[in-house]
């Protein structure tokens, strides 16, 4: 049916791999909490194009290339490990700021919602973590491959596409949605909002890691 040989299963899967925690949905929420509704939808409009390029790779058979090449899949590993790092650092260095920075904590509490910095650039952010997760390109990706059916894969990928894309969907506004409500009491009480920055930094340097010893 619509090029999927197996639909229920592939929704059973798909709503298991959505709801797995990952950097993707960790910065969407630290975004939206941070930053508010609009900002955390940009940086989600990242992971969605994201997850579209890989789709993409993988209908092309990029996926079975680096499993195939060892070389070239540690290439991606340790550069998806990098960008997580450098990410990590960013937060840890941004709460250490809101620490030591007394006119930043007295403008989020006066209840002001700072600009987000030029060079933050969430789309961009949530984009390249996208691309550079070994795990999601030789697990998510090659998921999809095993519902294709020969006979139309075309619209097989079209179908398992527009699926994954609606759940993401869902789940990444309900995250964005609960983050916003953390965003007031972010700007009341600055400690808070440097707690939740240095408890996201060290996730992210937790995913780098574990993305640093991930195997094909």
């Amino acid at each position: 049916m619509l090029g999927v040989t197996d639909l229920p299963t592939y929704l059973a899967g798909l709503v298991l791999i959505i709801l797995l925690p990952g950097p993707n949905s960790l910065y969407v929420l630290s975004v939206a909490a941070r930053r508010g509704i609009r900002t955390g939808y940009v940086a989600a409009s990242g992971v969605w194009c994201g997850d579209m390029v890989l789709m993409t790779l993988s209908a092309a058979g990029v996926a079975s290339l680096l499993q195939a090449n060892a070389l070239l899949f540690g290439i991606v590993k340790f550069a998806g490990a990098g960008y997580l790092t450098w990410l990590a650092v960013g937060m840890l260095r941004a709460a250490w700021s809101i620490w030591r920075t007394r006119r930043e904590r007295v403008a989020e509490e006066l209840g002001e919602a700072a600009p987000a910095p030029a060079s933050e650039r969430p789309f961009r952010r949530a984009f390249v973590i996208s691309l550079l997760n070994p795990k999601a390109i030789l697990f998510f990706i090659a998921f999809f491959v095993q519902f294709v059916s020969e006979s139309n894969p075309i619209v097989g990928f079209v179908t398992l596409g527009v699926l994954a894309q609606v759940a993401s969907v869902l789940y990444l506004s309900a995250l964005i949605f609960g983050g916003s409500r953390l965003a007031a009491a972010f700007r009341r009480r600055g400690t808070l909002s440097a707690g939740a920055t240095t408890a996201a930094g060290a996730l992210f340097l937790g995913f780098a890691v574990k993305l640093s010893l991930a195997s094909a």
